[in-house]
């Protein structure tokens, strides 16, 4: 355990960010189950609707850092392919 003032208050604020961050995580992760699943089910236009806000939720993890912006720009297009209708 830190002695040093500023060193304890870093431990706690990195716990704390820690924890903010796999909560963001689950979140973003929970969206693209669902897009997944409407998917699965073949409910295009809900897929579409939850499409929409899970690029939202993957845009603003990627604002806070949480995604790389390559992880964020795949993880978009690999949903975004789903949508596609298969011929």
């Amino acid at each position: 355990m830190p002695k040093i003032k500023s060193a304890k208050k870093r431990v706690f604020v990195s716990q704390k960010r820690n924890a903010i961050n796999v909560a963001r995580k689950s979140a973003l992760k929970k969206s693209i189950r669902k897009v997944l699943d409407a998917v699965a089910d073949s409910d295009i236009e809900l897929a579409k609707k939850l499409f929409i806000q899970a690029q939202s939720d993957i845009a603003r993890a990627r604002g806070k850092g949480v995604l790389h912006k390559n992880t964020a720009a795949r993880k978009v297009s690999r949903l975004a392919k789903k949508l596609i209708p298969k011929s």
